[in-house]
């Protein structure tokens, strides 16, 4: 067996130990024969279960469970009477009066069947001429009443609906008021005209006893006149299938539109065109009741429209409808005009189209960016190019910078106080900041054009001193409570043109002080230096710690910031002294109790510890654990005696 064995955790525990001991005992037993007990015992019966549970059982059906029923005695014996109570239960297989051999068996059934909803308790009584001679099994079981669907309203009327117009939908509750849920096997539309008719629902496969779901119908007429359906409901209830009538009217209304489009051809942005007009004609045999008549799509705001129509317009008459075009913008113009009714082919329409001219501004790209540039340097030119688009010449009455820095930028251009039609000049920029950070301005063309001023934003970064990290974040893994980790290092490097100042060196955040810095850095950093920073981990707790390392400075974005991790954990490290028995010791098994004296029931190792220290890292706080070791031979079957038991507490 191993040597004792030596405790000790990150918190230094010690353990104490002492000479392994086996003491080995010798039990005598001694059994003696009762003849009397034998003879008690040679005459009993007993049953499989002493009670039976039927759970829920749907009113209507029944359900059967066995019973076995045998002699454990060594005499034959013989049942004289099998009794039932409760209501719905009953027993059956057993021809009385039944003789058992010893050890013999026999198989009965008891069989629940409710005729009513609720609980039931029951009892079967077997009388016999044994020891036991009456023997009791408790029954107990629920009835569970049916479902049932009832369905409201039983019909639905619609009212008179224009031909391939759709009805505002109508519900139908279907209630289930049973016990057990509703399987529904379908929910169709049937009848004359089903096809008039659509169905939603939100009562999926089955409804639950006591709840209710909703068939949303709609109508929509394919033919004029009566038009009538079923909505069918298939489910597992006695009355199935339970039906909705469904029926509705058909109405004609024809609406015709003459000319069907209207085109404005050239019209000069701003400015309205003369009015053209459209003929709404009613062909059909009711009045053709008009919801909306409206001017829509991309560019409907450059129209306007008035009309003598109304809100009706009677079978055979019409109405006029008339348009002008005031286009907001050059190019092509288009529009509609939109009428809902109720008649089929609802809503009709008339294109409108025209087109816009005037002199059009594009300016390409619409945005510069410099990115970073040293204070006080001037960037490589950046160009726009400036195009008229349009039919006409471009009039320009200025083109300046504006805007927060707009003395950071610089311009030059070719584009003068006219540009043609089709034409583009350049517009040259430079870039000078005269301060750090981000600097901001705008090129500004007042002119003829629509949208005008039109507008070319600028960008830039004034830098002096650059700061890069490295790495720009630390995790420090597990770290045992009140230990400190290896220092891990970040190097901070100035690759800007000007010192970096350093105000500002410290550890913030949640866990600031399980973590500690010290660095090489000073309170300036020269041009394309570098310095570092060395960081420590000493966990206070267990679990997951975080803090940061930030950097104040005189550079972009300062603070910097370097995230820190690591994790506080309680482990347990074991030594012991290399044991010579048994012969070709080959490494070594550890256990683990929570008693003291054992037992010992976790082997922390799967295969055996090559050497004579061992860490337990899965120990948790507040437990105090039992350890001992095992010597295993070469064949990795044979293993020592126990080593003398090492204990630990973990705060």
């Amino acid at each position: 067996m191993p040597c004792p064995c030596h405790l000790k955790n990150r918190r230094k525990y010690a353990c104490a130990g002492r000479s392994a001991q086996l003491v080995l005992s010798v039990l005598l037993f001694f059994v003696a024969l009762s003849l009397a007990r034998d003879a008690a015992a040679s005459t009993r019966i007993a049953t499989s279960s002493n009670s039976l549970s039927f759970g829920s059982v749907t009113v209507g059906t029944s359900l059967t469970l066995g019973v076995t029923l045998t002699n454990t005695g060594t005499r034959s014996v013989t049942v004289s009477q099998a009794t039932v109570t409760g209501a719905g239960f009953s027993i059956s297989g057993l021809v009385l009066p039944l003789t058992l051999n010893a050890r013999q068996n026999a198989t009965f059934n008891v069989e629940f069947a409710p005729a009513v909803g609720g609980s039931v308790t029951g009892t079967v009584t077997i009388t016999s001429n044994t020891s036991n001679s009456t023997i009791s099994i408790s029954l107990s079981g629920t009835g569970v009443a049916q479902p049932t669907a009832s369905l409201s309203p039983p019909s639905m009327t619609f009212a008179s609906q224009a031909l391939g117009t759709t009805s505002s939908a109508q519900a139908v509750t279907l209630t289930n008021s049973g016990g057990t849920t509703l399987n529904i096997t379908s929910i169709a539309l049937t009848g004359a005209n089903a096809s008039d008719f659509a169905q939603t629902n939100n009562c999926g496969a089955s409804v639950a006893a006591g709840t209710n779901c909703t068939i949303s119908v709609t109508f929509t007429p394919a033919a004029s006149g009566t038009r009538t359906a079923a909505v069918t409901l298939t489910d597992n209830t006695a009355g199935s299938p339970q039906t909705v009538s469904l029926s509705g009217t058909g109405t004609a209304s024809l609406a015709s539109l003459s000319p069907t489009s209207l085109a404005f051809g050239n019209q000069s942005v701003g400015t309205t065109s003369t009015t053209q007009t459209v003929t709404l004609s009613n062909t059909g045999n009711t009045a053709l009741s008009i919801t909306s008549l409206a001017l829509t799509g991309t560019n409907a705001s450059d129209f306007a429209q008035t009309n003598t129509c109304g809100s009706s317009v009677a079978a055979s008459a019409n109405c006029t409808i008339s348009v002008k075009f005031t286009p907001a913008a050059s190019g092509s113009r288009t529009a509609s005009v939109s009428i809902s009714d109720n008649a089929s082919g609802s809503p009709q329409t008339v294109s409108l189209s025209g087109t816009g001219t005037t002199s059009l501004v594009s300016l390409s790209p619409t945005s510069l960016a410099f990115g970073n540039q040293p204070v006080a340097t001037t960037s490589t030119a950046q160009t726009v190019t400036m195009s008229n688009t349009g039919n006409a010449a471009l009039s320009i009455t200025s083109l300046a910078l504006t805007g927060t820095n707009a003395s950071d930028f610089a311009q030059t251009n070719t584009c003068g106080s006219s540009v043609a039609a089709n034409a583009n000049c350049t517009i040259s920029v430079k870039f000078t900041p005269a301060a750090s950070g981000s600097r901001t301005a705008s090129v500004s063309i007042s002119d003829n054009a629509t949208g005008s001023p039109q507008t070319v934003s600028l960008s830039g970064t004034g830098t002096t001193s650059l700061v890069s990290l490295s790495p720009t974040s630390l995790a420090f893994g597990n770290q045992a409570v009140d230990m400190t980790s290896t220092a891990q290092t970040v190097t901070l490097s100035n690759t800007g043109s000007a010192a970096l100042s350093i105000t500002s060196l410290a550890l913030t955040g949640t866990n600031a002080s399980d973590f500690a810095q010290s660095n090489t850095c000073g309170s300036s950093l020269a041009a394309g230096a570098n310095c570092t920073i060395a960081v420590m981990f000493t966990p206070s707790v267990t679990g997951t710690r975080a803090a940061s390392l930030s950097i104040a400075d005189n550079s972009s974005g300062s603070p910097q910031t370097v995230p820190l991790s690591g994790a506080g954990t309680h482990d347990v490290i074991l030594s012991w002294t290399a044991s010579t028995t048994p012969p070709g010791v080959v490494g070594y098994n550890v256990y683990r109790g929570i008693t003291s004296g054992g037992p010992y029931p976790t082997q922390l190792n799967s295969t055996p510890v090559n050497g004579t220290t061992y860490c337990d890292e899965t120990v948790q706080a507040g437990q105090t654990y039992y350890y001992v070791v095992t010597a295993v031979a070469s064949n990795d079957v044979t293993q020592s005696a126990d080593s003398i038991q090492a204990s630990a507490s973990v705060p």
